[in-house]
């Protein structure tokens, strides 16, 4: 009979790693992840009472650590359902957590951004007409107001029918003018124009992959507002140079057909 060897031990989770309270919690051992959780509170708060002490009476250092500090604290003592925004990043604290939904991406971090697409593609693709970041984490169907308006405004058109997803419900406009997908259309253009809702989908997807859309690297609220409308403005670009890429190379298959014809023709 063969001697076959035991296998090696695996190495135990130390207590009080960076996921040692969640793990716990998930394991339904509560008692330990308090523990834990509170072992964690207490690196910060030697930290900040010690910075506190070095920086007492120097008007120029509390000034400077005054928001750091704040920040520190406001991570350390905020609850779960506190009214106050919860600080979700330190060196981004306008971030805030939006619920997705969805079994693979439950949760996103950053701020919610409204998108106003045509209907029908035009010659180059689809175009983006407005684009927004909006704070405060609003219902969707309280944005759409303020992104019609401002649509119309920018393109200095009024537009004949609007067409939004589900999470538009309660939006308070003109109900036969505003369509949510899944509402049935007593007309067939409106039927099939409802069912191209959702062509906005890719052009977001590509805004967040190509135009960095889901990644901004500029600072503060307005930093977001700024990335968003950079990233339309560079989706709008690039399909503008695609769409004269291939004018420019049917052009040139035009002129390399005639100068082949010239040069067949007999002397």
């Amino acid at each position: 009979m063969g001697h076959r060897p035991s296998p090696e031990p695996r190495p135990r989770r130390q207590a009080g790693g960076d996921e040692a309270g969640p793990l716990h919690a998930h394991a339904k051992q509560f008692n330990r992840a308090r523990r834990e959780l509170r072992r964690l509170k207490t690196y910060p708060g030697r930290v900040i009472r010690d910075i506190r002490r070095k920086i007492a009476g120097n008007e120029a250092l509390t000034d400077a650590f005054k928001r750091p500090l704040w920040l520190a604290e406001r991570v350390m003592t905020q609850q779960r359902r506190d009214p106050l925004p919860k600080v979700y990043s330190l060196h981004a604290p306008e971030v805030e957590c939006i619920g997705k939904g969805k079994a693979a991406k439950p949760y996103e971090f950053g701020c919610k951004v409204t998108v106003t697409t045509t209907n029908r593609p035009a010659a180059g693709g689809h175009f983006v007409l407005h684009i927004d970041a909006r704070h405060g984490n609003p219902y969707d169907g309280y944005t759409l107001k303020a992104a019609v308006e401002a649509t119309e405004a920018w393109t200095g058109v009024t537009a004949r029918r609007i067409y939004v997803d589900k999470g538009y419900r309660g939006h308070g406009l003109d109900r036969f003018k505003v369509w949510i997908s899944g509402n049935k259309a007593p007309t067939n253009a409106i039927r099939r124009e409802l069912r191209r809702r959702s062509a906005i989908e890719p052009v977001i997807g590509h805004m967040k992959n190509d135009g960095l859309l889901g990644r901004n690297f500029l600072k503060g609220k307005s930093g977001d507002r700024i990335n968003a409308i950079l990233c339309g403005a560079g989706h709008n670009f690039r399909l503008l140079l695609r769409w004269l890429r291939l004018l420019l190379s049917m052009i040139r298959a035009v002129l390399r057909a005639e100068r082949h014809n010239l040069n067949a023709q007999p002397v």
